[in-house]
């Protein structure tokens, strides 16, 4: 085609896309124009902000998890630890484009119980090339976004279930538990013909949904799968520290898109909730460190990792809905309440000692989930939440209610708040249970007493690395072990610990 040719067809391309407003005509830059690809509901930011923030996410789990999981845990389980991350991910995808994704927003299976949609698959050109039911992007971007949430879901409650579980369980698990529990919390909470959704709870990006779920479902399936061997729950080294780090750096930067891409476009409130997002952060991050360092005298970087987690998951239903300062104070909470419960209370529950939570889910998930969500309830201001929700005066945290002499509106906000909590609760333990009733009735939960001896040579001939020990020589370390599952008698005596759980 010649130059001359060229130009004349950019000049007809230019004059199709003129549009006639007010009298007067404008034509769209070349890179704006609408085409068969790009239709007019179509905001090509907003789709190119929308994938990225999905890929930010999926990152957190691969590689991220995959590698905090496989340097968090003893050497004999480094490839087993990874290797449940690794399978979930790809498990939830085709459960997800399967039947996933309508059960958890399409059309209600009750119309008078807004609670699960019906299932249906995912891949059809003419659904996934129409808008999706939110922001101006297509379906085929919203199933790959909302992928990339429940297949984290899934690998955090893995966190609970490492060091013993077997992996055949978890093969069953994984589409079960996404099936029976995921969809129901996500369809009640998040689609907006959901129940919870309907009553006005905020869950601006999956402290229920995710975090709430995966650590009440970790620590009900760990306690039906049972605990890992006695050695390993008396001596559970991290074989990689650094790479661990690795890993939780990952998580940090993920969390960009995590709370960053739920608004569903380029705006201010996404720019708000990345910002919170980092500070309150941080500021768990320091509390809890803080904290260690005045009862412990050491500064432990598992730790730090865990009082970096709480911060995550504390903000997350809260991101884009709560001011700077308020962001600070539920870092602060954030850092210390969990720490305590993990701490103190932990040593001190009977119930608690006897369920191994690997990761220490519950207090890093589930109590910090909470935690935030009432939280929400709290600090959510009616402009932000108008900005998010495009509804004002329908969303006030207790707080502004009160400022604003709305206290009966403030007040129903942290009941739907409380409500929402025990929804997430009593669904996930009797779900999580009724799955692991039916695993073990084709394969055992727990790996034997002499695979688990072995780890990952007995679970996939396979082993991460070509070295000789388990970390024994941390034996002959000066300080204790950072164990949330040692005695209070052994934890009196040690200083630090850079143990996991």
């Amino acid at each position: 085609m010649s130059n001359n040719t060229k130009d004349i067809a950019a000049n007809l391309q230019c004059k199709s896309s003129k549009r006639t407003m007010n009298n007067s005509t404008f034509a769209l830059p070349p890179g704006l124009m609408y085409d068969d690809a790009s239709p007019e509901w179509m905001s090509k930011a907003d789709n190119a902000w929308q994938l990225t923030a999905a890929t930010l996410v999926g990152m957190q789990s691969v590689p991220g998890l995959i590698i905090l999981y496989g340097g968090a845990v003893k050497k004999k389980w480094a490839v087993n630890s990874a290797f449940m991350a690794f399978y979930a991910f790809a498990c939830v995808l085709v459960c997800w484009v399967g039947w996933g994704y309508h059960m958890s927003f399409g059309t209600p299976l009750f119309v008078s119980a807004p609670f699960w949609g019906k299932a249906d698959v995912a891949l059809d050109q003419k659904f996934l090339f129409t808008q999706a039911f939110l922001g101006k992007f297509p379906n085929a971007t919203m199933v790959y976004f909302q992928f990339v949430f429940a297949a984290i879901t899934l690998i955090l409650i893995a966190g609970a279930l490492l060091g013993r579980m077997n992996f055949y369980a978890w093969m069953l698990f994984v589409p079960l538990w996404l099936t029976f529990s995921y969809t129901v919390g996500a369809y009640s909470i998040w689609s907006p013909k959901g129940w919870l959704a309907l009553k006005g709870i905020i869950d601006y990006s999956g402290g229920y949904v995710i975090h709430l779920s995966s650590g009440v479902a970790g620590f009900t399936a760990a306690y039906w799968v049972g605990p890992r061997s006695t050695k390993d729950r008396e001596r559970f080294p991290p074989n990689n520290i650094l790479l661990m780090l690795t890993g939780a750096g990952l998580l940090w930067m993920g969390w960009t898109g995590f709370n960053g891409g739920d608004p569903y476009v380029v705006s201010m409130d996404a720019s708000l909730a990345v910002l919170n997002t980092h500070v309150c952060t941080a500021t768990s991050l320091l509390t809890w460190l803080a904290l260690d360092v005045i009862f412990f005298r050491k500064p432990s970087v598992i730790g730090a990792v865990q009082g970096m987690i709480t911060g995550l998951v504390c903000i997350t239903p809260a991101a884009g809905v709560v001011q700077g300062w308020a962001a600070i104070i539920m870092g602060l909470l954030s850092g210390s309440i969990p720490w305590y419960t993990m701490m103190v209370v932990h040593k001190k529950s009977t119930l608690l000692q006897k369920v191994d939570d690997t990761m220490a889910v519950l207090h890093t998930h589930a109590i910090a989930g909470a935690l935030g969500g009432l939280l929400t309830g709290l600090f959510a201001h009616p402009k932000l939440n108008y900005l998010f929700y495009s509804t004002y005066g329908t969303y006030v945290g207790l707080f502004y209610g009160i400022d604003m002499r709305r206290f009966k509106a403030g007040a129903r906000q942290v009941g739907i708040q409380l409500l929402g909590v025990l929804f997430v609760v009593t669904l996930n333990v009797v779900v999580t249970s009724l799955v692991c009733f039916l695993v073990q009735l084709i394969v055992p939960l727990r790996m034997s007493e002499e695979d688990m001896e072995i780890g990952d040579e007995a679970a996939h001939g396979e082993e991460a690395y070509a070295i000789w020990g388990q970390g024994e020589k941390l034996d002959n370390s000066r300080h204790g072990a950072y164990d949330i599952e040692s005695s209070a008698k052994g934890r009196a005596r040690s200083a630090g610990n850079i143990e996991m759980a």
